[in-house]
């Protein structure tokens, strides 16, 4: 108990110590104690507490009389406060009424400076604010007016400069989130734009390249004019052009027709950019640029112009009809080529080099294919060497602006050849109307006139000149007509050569394979197939070997004239030569074995309208007609052969006669004749007489002695062993060089023999009173004799051989 009584003490003092919010853990102390310390507690505080109120009270005691003495004092100051106070509330009310206008201008003055002060903050604001709307006032203008790529320029200044400024404001940020919108209207507006534009050159494409075609002719039509120019004036020939082509006198230009044409071609001179507007692809990719997106722009042009490209190259399925098919087709590919290379440089980074140079390699082989397929259907060479004519200017045009054409000549090679078929077969017409028109018979001249005329068209020099007029030349009207064809096939040949860059040489050479096939296969084939034709008769084929002899004389004049029109010199000219020669002999020498042909023809239709009686016991004494009408006919016909060369005659009048002779001898050995009277064997010899005086009259000149008649020996020989019936003779002497029946074959003899004898056996049978005479039976058995003996000489020979 006594441990407890300071231990409270000391909670007391504690508690009176320490402040009322920290009490807490001391009081609770209390209660941590022994059971019933806290009333213990209480006891120790309530005597405490009865201290401080003696301790009070006796400090109140020794305080009281002086607070009595203030408080008396206090209420003598009373009345004077409240005096003061009166005082105080007159002076507040008094001040109070004097500061109130005070307060009232104050207040007014304070909401001046307020209204000041934002004044001031918007004006600061609004200079913020206004470029801002300037700015996006001016690009709704231009976006009014098309002015798309000043338009993203202006949207640049607007994001980078004064967007920042005033970003905070509402306004501000609905016009950024309205420029990705802005931006994709005009990508959409400037490739709308670009569509519009490249379905605008696409229709325009053959007017840009109709345009550019028209201005590279103009231009090389000046420098060629300028060429013979200069040519004139240094001394060169002015009718040779650049490609060593003649050209007439009235296609020399004078010097104030070129400065006319100059200046006429200045004055029309218009470029890709003066046909199209070219600016929606400038302001497309323009603006592409701007906004970061120019590959994607780039991939699309390209991509659109392959896709024309295509179309461009693809010609319409009649295009090989026309010359304008072909004209169209070359300036719609020539529009879309100038459209590119104007892109290519007045762009950077558009298009380049390599995909222009990738682009025309692919166009360029599609041409060739398609103008390798068309030209294949061009049966006019009319239209092949207009073809060829706007394949240069095509070619030269799209050089001139640095596309390579080397392989568009090569091209044009392969068309020649194509052009020189199609003028082979337009020739090969009118060579068959000048034969079909000629009526094959010497040209009549009645004057000198005529005659100049005919020499005009023809290199012919008559020999006989001085024998004066009315006269007729050799050869017929369809020589000179053909010589002049010739020489016209040689112009149209030409014509294909102009402008193809090839030397004089090249040309000259050019020019002889082409006329080498002209007179090889196309004059050749339809001299053949005249010669052929079953109505040309002797007189005709005769004329023909004459007209054949003049052109091959003047095929040399052929090759001066190809010489003179190329412009070669004589050092340089070459070897080659003319195939006409051999031409005109082929047909000379088809003609000549024509002519052999037809006339042994005619003398089996002579032949065949023999009429003997082989039973005739005497002979008319006279010749039988149907052979004088053919030896009538053998000498008019051969006196028509004196024009003919000598041994063209001479072999076709030995042919005749051999033919005659070998048809006579068929005719005597016929199989179907089986018995021959010794009246019609003496009427035979009369007609082989007759033969034989027609070969000794020398019916073509240039044979010498008996060389004619020789070709009746056989025959001769024959009838005179049975007329003689020297039958001793032949047998005794066979074999020999000298016998006298050298040509007689026992073959033949026999058979022969036999036919006489069973005519003689006839006559006998007729003849009751023959049986008894003795000469009659002697000549029996000789024929019977000479039977057996010629069958063994023909065992003879057959077991030999």
């Amino acid at each position: 108990m006594a441990e407890s009584l300071p231990e409270h003490e000391r909670i007391l003092q504690e508690i009176e110590s320490t402040e009322t919010a920290c009490v807490g853990p001391t009081l609770r102390s209390v209660y941590d104690d022994q059971p019933n310390a806290h009333q213990k507690f209480m006891e120790k505080l309530d005597g405490c507490i009865r201290n401080h109120d003696k301790e009070i009270e006796k400090m109140c005691n020794f305080h009281h009389q002086g607070f009595v003495d203030a408080i008396t004092e206090l209420l003598k100051v009373r009345a004077d406060a409240e005096k003061l106070k009166v005082q105080v509330t007159d002076t507040n009310r008094r001040l109070q009424d004097a500061g109130r206008e005070v307060i009232a201008e104050t207040e007014e003055i304070i909401h001046c400076r307020l209204q000041q002060r934002n004044i001031t903050t918007v004006v600061e604001k609004l200079q913020l604010c206004l470029p801002v709307l300037e700015m996006y006032s001016k690009l709704k203008e231009q976006m009014n007016v098309k002015r798309y790529y000043s338009a993203l320029k202006t949207m640049e200044q607007l994001e980078n400069f004064y967007f920042p400024r005033v970003s905070q404001y509402r306004f501000c940020q609905i016009m950024i989130e309205n420029l990705p919108k802005l931006r994709e209207e005009i990508k959409e507006i400037s490739m709308s734009d670009l569509k519009d534009f490249l379905e605008s050159i696409r229709k325009h494409s053959d007017k840009i390249g109709e345009t550019a075609m028209k201005q590279a002719q103009q231009q090389k039509t000046f420098n060629t004019g300028l060429q013979k120019q200069n040519n004139f004036r240094y001394g060169k020939s002015p009718y040779i052009n650049n490609d060593g082509i003649p050209e007439p006198r009235n296609k020399i230009v004078s010097k104030q027709n070129l400065e006319e044409e100059e200046e006429e071609h200045e004055d029309e001179v218009l470029t890709a950019h003066d046909l199209v507007d070219f600016s929606p692809v400038y302001r497309c990719l323009h603006i592409y640029s701007v906004l970061g997106d120019a590959e994607t722009f780039e991939n699309y042009y390209r991509k659109q112009r392959r896709k024309q490209a295509r179309l461009v190259l693809q010609p319409q399925s009649n295009m090989h009809e026309t010359v304008e098919g072909y004209r169209r087709y070359f300036s719609q590919i020539v529009g879309f080529f100038v459209v590119e290379d104007h892109i290519l440089h007045v762009t950077q980074g558009l298009i380049t080099r390599a995909y222009t140079d990738e682009l025309w390699n692919m166009a360029l082989s599609k041409i060739i294919a398609v103008l390798r397929t068309h030209s294949s259907y061009c049966t006019d060479p009319d239209l092949v060497l207009e073809l060829k004519n706007l394949i240069v200017v095509f070619a030269d045009t799209l050089q001139g602006y640095g596309f390579p054409v080397n392989r568009l000549f090569d091209l044009l090679f392969e068309i020649r050849d194509q052009y020189n078929e199609t003028l082979l077969k337009k020739w090969a017409v009118l060579f068959r109307d000048i034969f079909e028109a000629d009526n094959c018979s010497p040209i009549p001249v009645s004057n000198e006139e005529e005659y100049k005329i005919v020499i005009s068209k023809f290199p012919f020099q008559d020999p006989e000149l001085d024998k004066g007029f009315p006269k007729k030349l050799p050869m017929s009207q369809s020589v000179p007509q053909i010589y002049i064809q010739v020489k016209e096939f040689i112009y149209a040949s030409l014509k294909f050569s102009e402008s193809l860059h090839r030397s004089s040489t090249e040309i000259d050479d050019m020019l002889r394979k082409s006329t080498n096939l002209l007179l090889t296969r196309t004059l050749s084939s339809c001299l053949q197939n005249l010669i052929k034709k079953p109505h040309i008769g002797l007189t005709e084929l005769v004329q023909i070997i004459i007209n054949t002899t003049h052109l091959e004389q003047a095929c040399k004049y052929l090759e001066d004239f190809i010489t003179n029109i190329t412009n070669i010199s004589q050092e340089t000219l070459h070897t080659a030569r003319l195939y006409g020669l051999s031409t005109f002999k082929d047909a000379r020498h088809a003609a000549e074995g024509e002519i052999y042909t037809k006339l042994n023809q005619k003398i089996d239709e002579f032949i065949q309208l023999a009429d003997y009686d082989w039973t005739m016991s005497e002979p008319d004494g006279r010749a039988s007609g149907y052979l004088m009408d053919l030896i009538n006919f053998l000498r008019s016909t051969f006196q028509v052969f004196t024009h003919l060369p000598g041994k063209v005659a001479q072999t076709a009048c030995m042919s005749a006669c051999q033919h005659l002779s070998t048809s006579l001898m068929q005719m005597l050995l016929d199989n179907d004749l089986k018995q021959i009277s010794m009246g019609a064997i003496q009427q035979f010899n009369l007609d082989v007489i007759q033969c034989e005086l027609f070969a000794s009259s020398e019916p073509v000149p240039g044979f010498h002695g008996e060389t004619l008649q020789l070709a009746f020996i056989d025959l001769r020989q024959l009838l005179d062993l049975f007329m003689v019936w020297d039958w001793s003779t032949y047998l005794a002497d066979y074999g020999q060089p000298s016998s006298k029946y050298l040509r007689v074959n026992p073959t033949t003899a026999l058979a022969l023999l036999e036919k006489v004898h069973r005519g003689m056996k006839d006559v006998k049978k007729n003849n009751i009173f023959a049986q008894f005479r003795k000469n009659d039976r002697d000549k029996q058995k000789l024929i019977e004799t000479v039977v057996r003996q010629l069958r063994g000489l023909v065992n003879g020979m057959s077991q030999h051989s």
